[in-house]
């Protein structure tokens, strides 16, 4: 059965954004980068919150641009190819290919996703994920620890929330980065 999962990059402290924003801190190199890409190979649907939605659409425009690596051009490649659904009260309309938008998270709707799916599913953006941890939807978490302490923010794991986690995998990349692959128990 497809797996609902939650992938966040995120600082030491926890956190994916600073107090103001930011996550210039959070750029992976190339080889996160690439290991990212292999993560994203089974991924079939994207759910976003409004946000995190028009963080990534930049991905649908990449393509040949000078200085573009090629693994960011696969990476634009498989998001052009990816079932989007976005969650948002505010936002008037998506504007990518294989996007819809849905204006209330709906467990069960996800659910019904899941039970259909032949490939796993994504959820980004820890105020997203909040409610799907809180529904029990959530089967792993992906997570990217870089080597920086922001010292407040966004925090990539929701709050209030309790979840019990068996670690699966973990990986330590060139440049700091840490990856840690949970399953929920």
């Amino acid at each position: 059965m497809p797996k609902l999962i939650y992938t966040a990059i995120t600082s030491l402290d926890g956190y994916v954004e600073d107090k103001g924003g930011g996550f210039d801190w959070a750029v992976p190199d190339a080889e996160v980068h690439a290991f990212i890409n292999e993560l994203e190979g089974h991924i079939g649907t994207h759910l976003y919150g409004r946000r995190m939605y028009e963080t990534m659409a930049v991905w649908q425009t990449f393509g040949d641009e000078p200085g573009l690596t090629e693994i960011e051009a696969d990476f634009a490649e498989m998001w052009r190819a990816l079932d989007k659904v976005v969650y948002s009260r505010t936002l008037d309309a998506v504007w990518t290919p294989r996007t819809r938008l849905e204006r209330e998270f709906d467990p069960e709707a996800v659910r019904r996703m899941k039970d259909v799916a032949d490939r796993d599913l994504s959820i980004s953006g820890p105020e997203l994920a909040q409610h799907a941890f809180r529904a029990g939807l959530v089967d792993e978490v992906h997570k990217f620890v870089f080597p920086v302490v922001v010292g407040g923010g966004k925090p990539g794991l929701p709050r209030e929330v309790r979840v019990e986690l068996e670690l699966v995998d973990e990986r330590r990349f060139g440049n700091g980065v840490v990856h840690l692959h949970h399953r929920t128990r």
